[in-house]
């Protein structure tokens, strides 16, 4: 199953990129460069929303519309989709 939701990236002093995400609270990345921070986001949203689905009362924020998501000058603003695959009963 695909999750897609927005993420805020922004330059580093040292040139790497750190993303988070607006929806998912303390899902965040860094990459040495911005393709590497979106790869190594597409991660750890999987993994925050393979550990959300596993608790007994599981909670998937309502995504917010990449449009009404306000950036600092400079900060770019990608949706960011990653697919989890669900084991255990879970179907596809």
């Amino acid at each position: 199953m695909k999750f897609t939701y927005p993420a805020i990236f922004k330059k580093r002093e040292d040139g790497s990129y750190e993303g988070r995400f607006v929806d998912l609270a303390g899902c965040s990345a860094v990459g040495y460069d911005l393709d590497n921070a979106v790869r190594n986001l597409v991660e750890e949203e999987a993994e925050w929303i393979r550990f959300e689905l596993s608790e007994p009362e599981p909670h998937l924020p309502p995504v917010t519309d990449i449009e009404d998501v306000e950036a600092e000058e400079g900060e770019i603003v990608r949706n960011v989709a990653a697919n989890v695959r669900f084991y255990d009963g879970w179907d596809e």
